[in-house]
């Protein structure tokens, strides 16, 4: 197996990283979430051409994440627009149509006021980001990295159900987004100035709208070489 790549910059921001216990949600996969089960986040595994996914860091804490987060009234109800503009306001990036991919059935409520509710995972192409800056609503600034899905488990320390997930989003990505099964490994943060990194429609845009199967109401970064996951 070859060595994961990355800069001394990026050990150094690796090296602070620090593992949220965690949930224990059950993953339901490919299901619809049921009437009357309120979905309060939409969290997605962003793709670049490659097979890597956008990975946040804050540097402060070192917990690491997926772009995404609370539904707001703006959103109408939408995971799929709670998504594009959690992920323009933490990530200032820019995504393509999302693809539902499930759902995590928080038990206990802990984002619904300890009432029952649903987090929908979804999958997009990751088309560009913007100069980084402070997320406008908690004031953290991330680090964007993109790095391998079964990669990007570790850093979020999902273990298993982490892993399950990210089999879904990859399936997902291969089918729908035409990247590869096997990913680059390279951990790549992604330039303080923004910049492209796949061509195509943007969300909300023509290929937004309805999300279809699934969906209940409703210049390249480079370097490294291609590796598998497991």
């Amino acid at each position: 197996m070859s060595p994961i790549e990355y800069s001394a910059e990026i050990a150094e921001l690796l090296g602070k990283v620090r593992r949220r216990p965690t949930a224990g949600w059950p993953w339901r996969p490919g299901e619809q979430v049921p009437d009357g089960l309120p979905v309060k986040q939409s969290w997605g595994w962003l793709f670049a051409p490659d097979g890597r996914v956008l990975t946040l860091v804050n540097p402060r804490d070192g917990i690491c994440s997926l772009p995404g987060g609370s539904l707001e009234p703006e959103d109408a109800g939408d995971p799929a627009a709670a998504l594009a503009r959690e992920a323009a306001e933490e990530a200032q990036a820019v995504i393509g149509r999302p693809y539902y991919l499930g759902y995590l059935y928080d038990r206990v409520g802990s984002a619904n006021g300890g009432n029952e509710c649903a987090r929908v995972r979804m999958a997009a192409g990751l088309r560009s980001v913007g100069p980084s800056a402070p997320d406008p609503a908690s004031g953290r600034h991330y680090r964007r990295l993109l790095v391998a899905p079964g990669l990007a488990v570790e850093l979020l320390g999902w273990g298993a159900l982490g892993l399950r997930q990210a089999r879904a989003a990859v399936a997902t990505a291969v089918r729908r987004l035409g990247v590869p099964a096997a990913a680059n490994e390279t951990i790549e943060e992604l330039p303080v100035e923004g910049c492209a990194v796949s061509t195509g429609p943007v969300y909300p845009g023509p290929a937004g709208g309805h999300l279809g199967e699934g969906h209940r109401g409703g210049g390249h970064p480079g370097g490294g070489h291609p590796g598998g996951w497991g």
